[in-house]
């Protein structure tokens, strides 16, 4: 383990990030990119009918700019156990310790959780359209995936984080589920 104890948020921990945090700061990933690449099969949809949750999916050229949180002194242990039982409930993840650069040109090693292009949960490369119909129905553990994504899509426009595809299915899941396609 890394000290002090870095964890890259990009996705639901930027909002509900469930541990002490000492610091936060918005920070850059670079060689993966923010993507509903992962089918949900417990938190935001079933095994019948999974729904989709976001997960770093590698590609060379690419950023992703969300959050690094620095844990408290001392809870790392604690901090660790729950993220491992909330982010490895599937095998979905594989855990990564990545270059972060920080807001404020720092540079820090940062727990990631990463997508496992190997799982039968990985569907990388489904279109925005295919997306948006699944997270407008989709509903798990944790409630419905519409809420997942308007969660995260509020969050990144508050801390002044520009992402396009997130902001296209936040416009587009409304519109459906306005629409009755619930």
């Amino acid at each position: 383990m890394h000290k002090p104890l870095w964890i890259f948020g990009y996705g639901s921990l930027i909002w509900n990030p469930e541990f002490p945090v000492a610091e936060q700061r918005v920070a850059r990933l670079s060689g993966w990119h923010r993507s509903f690449c992962m089918r949900s099969i417990h938190y935001r949809g079933t095994e019948a009918a999974p729904g989709l949750v976001l997960a770093l999916d590698r590609a060379a050229a690419a950023c992703c700019t969300g959050v690094g949180f620095r844990v408290t002194d001392g809870a790392e242990p604690e901090t660790l156990a729950a993220l491992r039982e909330r982010e490895l409930i599937s095998g979905a993840y594989l855990e990564e310790w990545l270059p972060l650069t920080l807001d404020c040109g720092r540079e820090v090693t940062a727990l990631c959780y990463v997508i496992n292009p190997d799982t039968n949960q990985y569907c990388g490369g489904l279109s925005l359209e295919e997306q948006a119909d699944i997270i407008a129905t989709a509903a798990g553990g944790r409630g419905p995936n519409c809420d997942y994504l308007f969660n995260t899509a509020s969050h990144l426009v508050e801390l002044g984080i520009a992402d396009p595809d997130m902001q296209w299915l936040f416009t587009r899941v409304q519109a459906l589920r306005d629409a009755g396609h619930k």
